[in-house]
């Protein structure tokens, strides 16, 4: 019974919005149940719960060990002839340079960054989906309707040719021409019907509802080509880039820090034959980085070329994204100078042409088509 409640409850959501949704709302449920943005969130918290031991010292070793145990002579194989021989229990702890662990911290730090950043461009690629599936849905229902308004009006031009017919000012041939126009909008209404099919599956992938639809209308969007252009460095492609920047200059710092030197310190207690006494050895032991030349260099330039790399990429991205927006605004300039043609011009022009061929059927045509 718990089960069988809990799966109801997981379900309800889903048949809440099992209607018509506004814009808006489709954004809020895509984002909060895209699994792309759930697999995001979990990629995040990964990285943080990482963060949290980047910095640490690594863990303390415990060494046991049987020291100067002879193996040949006339003592070999026995623990209390030899004064030498000793069970020993010690420990010992690494210490990483200051440099090191700090550029360990930071490199973790860009990597959370990285992280978030690539959630914002998973949440904005799903948005812009999510946006498109609606809209392609919205008008491909108003072309559907007005399609059949069409459809309707086709019997209006099958009386005017009729009239022509029969007043003589038209060719037989006209005649056929209702009936292909009939034929072409059935395929254009089934080319608008899968339209909206195709849609309706993008807007239900993701919002999660199989019953997707549109309600509601698309207000005027202003278009301001300066904030536009402002906004280019805030994108969250641009972010993430620069939270990669930021994780190489990181990886860079690191390997610099090789140059210094690591230590540790180690203790250890030797337990001797009761005839001997025990000992206690404490030690201290430093790398000794000599030969950067081959060693440490060489890796210091491989990351410097890739935080090179990484800026370099980042503003190539950015010069495409500038590129993409001047060319979208042209298209919209170009746009809506057709959309403003159309309506001062081409509309009032096909209004007249249609009243001038009502005028110019013959007085005797309702008769003719009765």
């Amino acid at each position: 019974m718990r089960l069988f409640f809990a799966a109801a409850v997981l379900a309800l959501p889903t048949a809440l919005h099992a209607e018509p949704m506004s814009l808006d709302d489709a954004l809020r449920l895509a984002e909060t149940r895209a699994p792309e943005l759930q697999a995001r969130e979990a990629g995040l918290d990964a990285v943080q719960s990482a963060a949290i031991a980047a910095d640490r010292l690594p863990d303390p070793k415990l060494n046991l060990a049987i020291q100067d145990f002879p193996v040949t002579g006339p003592d070999a194989g026995r623990f209390n002839r030899d004064n030498f021989t000793m069970q020993v229990i010690g420990i010992s702890q690494d210490f990483p340079n200051p440099a090191k662990r700090r550029a360990r911290a930071t490199r973790a730090q860009a990597e959370i960054g990285i992280a978030r950043a690539d959630e914002s461009v998973t949440a904005q690629n799903i948005r812009l989906a999510t946006a498109l599936a609606w809209v392609d849905l919205f008008y491909a229902k108003k072309r559907l309707k007005e399609l059949d308004l069409l459809d309707e009006g086709l019997e209006d031009l099958q009386a005017t040719v009729t009239a022509r017919l029969a007043s003589g000012s038209s060719r037989p041939a006209q005649a056929l021409e209702p009936e292909q126009l009939r034929a072409a909008v059935s395929d254009r209404r089934s080319t608008l019907a899968a339209e909206i099919a195709r849609a309706r599956a993008q807007l239900a992938r993701f919002t999660g509802d199989a019953a997707a639809d549109t309600m509601g209308d698309l207000q005027p969007q202003r278009v301001d080509e300066t904030v536009l252009r402002a906004g280019i460095d805030a994108l969250p492609r641009l972010r993430a880039l620069d939270a990669r920047t930021l994780a190489a200059d990181a990886e860079t710092s690191l390997a610099r820090a090789d140059k210094r030197p690591d230590w540790s310190v180690n203790a250890a207690y030797g337990r001797r034959e009761p005839n001997f006494g025990d000992l206690v050895t404490l030690g201290v032991s430093i790398d000794l980085p000599l030969f950067a030349k081959k060693r440490q260099d060489p890796k210091i330039a491989a990351r410097v070329s890739e935080a090179t790399r990484a800026r370099l990429e980042r503003e190539a991205a950015k010069r495409d994204i500038a590129a993409a927006l001047d060319a979208d605004l042209a298209d919209h300039r170009m746009h809506s100078e057709q959309l403003a043609n159309a309506r001062s011009r081409l509309v009032p022009l096909a209004k007249k042409r249609a009243e001038l061929d009502l005028v110019s059927c013959p007085p005797s045509a309702p008769m003719a088509q009765i």
